[in-house]
């Protein structure tokens, strides 16, 4: 295993889309939503394991869910939970982890995860992965991974590359353009060029490669992290952190740098990937009974002439549905919510209102 392998993995969302199953104080990267008696936060630890070292694994989070992490993930030490003081968006939080990264090894190639992705094939993320790391090793370059498109999806960004590719890895190739979520027809346009490929967010590069970037399409949040190299992985660095975040800009790393450097590269891969954005990615993903129920648990669910339901309750209640089909119905924290399928997307808007209304207590 190479030890100049480092991963980042982002862990510091709140998941509002699954609420009242992810709730601010414990969100989804610390759930098992299939019922597989792992986390999908524990999951992502656990495919890095066989990347990196150990002790090259760095989770960045926010502060408040530090000892959830430990409980967790055990073995994870102190040094090693980057906690952010507040939601300042990823590209704080990977200018943060590189440059804690890069005091402790300048020449460390990195991989930056979220933590709520679930994969199907895990043999061929690891290659892909690792592919990719060799590359970014070898050239000055910003490497993302692409995933090959398995139908018009209008819920994930997506990404053009050309034919021209690096010379060290004909496989990656030259992104074009970044594309935000599209409506419909565009989508089917993406799908039938054969050019266009979902942004999954998982981004490789060297310590020097993304550190330059910065400094070039981001200066300031450059030299706010840059000048805290002698305090990281001190007992300063906490302090320094504090200070720091409140000086950075709410801003993505894609719209930060990817979207404007000239040395983003795309590897197409294909290993059963999904962001786990909505129950409806869930839906998809779990078992389902001969009229298309997904109940997990489903110890203690009867369904009478139900059919395509997403069902998660608790695994002690006892629920019996009669006459629903292609509803969403959850339970959790003394919460219900029942919703057509098919308005999932309002699910979002409802927690702000619930916000509004009965304030934080229930989200």
């Amino acid at each position: 295993m190479n030890k100049n392998n480092y991963a980042l993995i982002m862990a510091g969302g709140v998941g509002s889309r699954f609420w009242p199953v992810s709730r601010t104080e414990y969100p989804k990267q610390f759930i098992d939503f299939f019922g597989i008696g792992k986390t999908l936060i524990q999951s992502t630890y656990e495919r890095f394991l066989k990347i990196c070292p150990a002790e090259n694994i760095f989770i960045v989070t926010n502060q408040i869910y530090t000892d959830i992490i430990k409980e967790q993930i055990p073995d994870i030490q102190d040094n090693q939970i980057l906690a952010e003081p507040i939601m300042r968006n990823t590209a704080p939080c990977i200018a943060y982890g590189s440059m804690k990264i890069t005091e402790i090894n300048p020449e460390a190639t990195i991989v930056v995860a979220p933590s709520d992705h679930t994969i199907a094939d895990q043999d061929k993320f690891i290659a892909a992965i690792e592919e990719s790391m060799a590359a970014a090793a070898k050239n000055n370059c910003l490497i993302t991974l692409g995933i090959k498109p398995s139908r018009p999806d209008t819920g994930y960004g997506y990404i053009q590359y050309i034919d021209s590719t690096l010379a060290t890895d004909p496989k990656i190739h030259k992104v074009k353009l970044f594309t935000e979520k599209p409506n419909l027809e565009l989508a089917k346009s993406f799908l039938q060029s054969g050019d266009f490929l979902w942004n999954a967010g998982i981004f490789i590069w060297s310590a020097k490669s993304i550190n330059a970037a910065f400094q070039k399409h981001l200066p300031e949040m450059y030299e706010i992290f840059q000048s805290g190299l002698p305090l990281y992985n001190t007992p300063k660095e906490i302090e320094f952190i504090g200070n720091a975040y409140q000086q950075c800009t709410n801003i993505s790393i894609d719209f930060a740098i990817m979207e404007k450097a000239d040395n983003v590269y795309v590897l197409p891969a294909d290993f059963g990937w999904s962001d786990l954005g909505t129950w409806a990615s869930i839906y998809e993903m779990a078992e389902k009974d001969y009229v298309g129920n997904a109940v997990i648990p489903s110890e203690k669910v009867m369904m009478f002439n139900s059919s395509n339901c997403m069902v998660n309750v608790p695994k002690d209640k006892l629920v019996i549905l009669q006459g629903l089909h292609d509803y969403i119905v959850v339970e959790s924290n003394s919460t219900l919510l029942v919703c057509p399928r098919s308005e999932e997307q309002s699910i979002k808007q409802i927690v702000a209102d619930i916000k509004s209304k009965h304030g934080a207590k229930f989200i």
